[in-house]
C-alpha cells in the first residue's frame, strides 16, 4: 500500500489547492475598461503598495509587463496564495521565492474579478511607460515660472513703506512752509493769527479726555476679544501632538513609501473606528526590512520576536499608543459612512499626513467645523438608486446641487443620540 509522509501530504494539498484556484480562471483578455482599471487601482493601492511598485523594485519585484511574463492562470494562483503554489514545486514560483530571499507574500482573499481588475490596472500603468522624473523649477531664476518668491514680496513691501514715509515727510515740509507763508501774510484777524500760530502739544494730547477714552475703549475690546476666543477654544485640541511610545513616521511610510492609509487602518471602510494598526501589520514588512533601529526593536520587543531566528515568544505586551483625535462621548462619528459612502479622502479631516513626521490634530473637529462641511459638501448620488427620489424632490425645489444638509445632515440626532 502507498504510504504518505507529512511532506508529501503538504505537497499534494498544495497541488490540489493550486489546481482548484487555477481552474476557476480560464485564459481571458484583460479588460481596458476605465471603471475596471479604477477598481484595480483601488485594490492595488490598498493591498499591494507596501511591497510592490509598477516600475520599481521594492520588497517584491516591479510589476510592469507581468502579464507578458506570466499567464493569467499562474498570476491568479500566485496572488491568491503564493505559498500553496510554491508548495506544488512550480519552477517559476520557487525561483521567485528564492530570488527575493525566501520572502513569502501574504495570501489575499480576492475573487477572480478582483484579480482581473488588478491585472487591468497593472497593464494600464505598463502601457503608460515609466514615470518621467519631475523637473523642479526654481522661480527665483530667469524663466523659472510665474511663482512670486517671498523675497520679492518683502522687497515690494519695503519699497512701499519707504514711499509712504517720503510722502509723510513731504506733507510735513509742505505744512510748515504753508504756515510760515501764512505768518508773513498781513491783514489776518486775531482768530486767524491764533490758528496759524498754534503748535501741537503732545503732552496735552496724551492727557486729554478723548485720548484716554480711546485707550480705555481699545483695551476693553482687546480683553473681551481675548476672553471670547479663549471660551471658544475650550475642549479644542487642534495642534495636539503627543509623544508616542514608538516614533512612527508617517512622512516615511505614507509619504516616501506611499503606503495607503487603509493598509494599516483597516477599519476605515467598514467600521465606526479606523482602528490603530496591530503589530502584525508592521511585521508584514519588518520581518524582511531589518533596518537597525531602536524603534523597530521596540516592535520586536512588544511581540517578543527574535529577528535572528525569526521566532516568536510568549512574553508579549501591548504598545501603549496615545490617541490624538478625540471626540466627546456625546458626539457620534462613523468613519465608514464618510470614507466608504461619502468618498472623503483622509486628508480632508486629518490634513497632510504624508508630510507629518509626527502626526498632530490638523482640524479643529468642532461642531461648527462639521456643520460647515455638511453645508458645503455635495452628495454623490451617481449610480446609487437610494438617492433617486431624493434627487427628484430636491430638483423640484432647487437648481443647486444637493448638499449633505439637504438629506438631514444638520439634524441633531445624526450626531447626538
Amino acid at each position: 500500500m502507498f504510504k504518505t509522509t507529512p511532506k508529501l501530504t503538504k505537497i499534494f494539498l498544495g497541488i490540489a489547492f493550486g489546481l482548484f484556484i487555477s481552474s476557476s480562471v480560464t485564459a481571458q483578455e484583460i479588460s481596458t475598461d476605465e471603471s475596471v482599471i479604477a477598481a484595480g487601482e483601488a485594490t492595488f493601492k490598498t493591498n499591494c503598495t507596501t511591497c510592490h511598485r509598477i516600475w520599481e523594485v521594492r520588497i517584491g519585484p516591479a510589476l510592469n509587463g507581468v502579464t507578458e511574463r506570466r499567464s493569467v492562470e499562474w498570476l491568479n494562483s500566485w496572488i491568491k496564495n503564493s505559498q500553496a503554489l510554491i508548495a506544488t514545486g512550480d519552477e517559476d514560483a520557487v525561483a521567485l521565492y528564492e530570488e527575493y530571499n525566501q520572502t513569502l507574500m501574504q495570501a489575499f482573499p480576492f475573487n477572480d474579478d478582483e484579480v482581473m481588475e488588478l491585472l487591468a490596472y497593472i497593464n494600464a500603468e505598463t502601457a503608460k511607460g515609466p514615470p518621467v522624473a519631475e523637473v523642479v523649477v526654481d522661480p527665483s531664476q530667469p524663466g523659472g515660472g510665474d511663482a512670486v518668491s517671498s523675497s520679492y514680496l518683502i522687497a515690494v513691501i519695503i519699497i512701499l513703506v519707504v514711499v509712504l514715509a517720503l510722502a509723510v515727510v513731504a506733507l510735513i515740509i509742505a505744512a510748515k512752509t504753508l504756515v510760515k507763508h501764512l505768518k508773513d501774510v498781513k491783514g489776518l484777524d486775531e482768530a486767524e493769527q491764533e490758528i496759524v500760530s498754534q503748535e501741537f502739544n503732545v503732552g496735552a494730547f496724551l492727557k486729554s479726555n478723548n485720548f484716554v477714552g480711546l485707550v480705555i475703549f481699545v483695551f476693553t475690546i482687546i480683553v473681551l476679544k481675548t476672553l471670547i476666543d479663549g471660551a471658544f477654544t475650550i475642549g479644542v485640541q487642534q495642534g495636539y501632538q503627543p509623544t508616542q511610545p514608538i516614533a512612527f513616521s508617517h512622512e516615511i511610510h505614507a509619504g516616501q513609501y506611499e503606503i495607503d492609509c487603509q493598509y494599516c487602518h483597516t477599519g476605515v471602510n467598514k467600521s465606526k473606528s479606523a482602528n490603530i494598526p496591530s503589530p502584525n501589520i508592521c511585521m508584514n514588512c519588518h520581518t524582511q526590512v531589518k533596518t537597525e533601529s531602536e524603534e523597530i526593536a521596540k516592535i520586536y520587543a512588544a511581540i517578543d520576536y527574535d529577528p535572528e531566528t525569526k521566532t516568536y515568544g510568549t512574553d508579549t505586551k501591548p504598545i501603549e499608543w496615545v490617541r490624538i483625535h478625540n471626540l466627546p462621548d456625546l458626539a457620534y462619528f462613523n468613519h465608514s459612512q464618510h470614507v466608504n459612502v461619502g468618498g472623503l479622502e483622509c486628508e480632508t479631516c486629518h490634513g497632510p499626513v504624508k508630510e507629518m513626521e509626527v502626526v498632530y490634530q490638523y482640524s479643529t473637529l468642532t461642531m461648527g467645523w462639521c456643520i460647515n462641511c455638511h453645508r458645503e459638501t455635495d452628495v454623490n448620488t451617481k449610480g446609487n438608486e437610494y438617492y433617486d427620489k431624493l434627487v427628484k424632490l430636491h430638483s423640484e425645489q432647487s437648481k443647486k446641487p444637493m448638499k449633505v444638509e439637504d438629506i438631514g445632515g444638520l439634524e441633531c440626532a445624526k450626531c447626538h443620540y
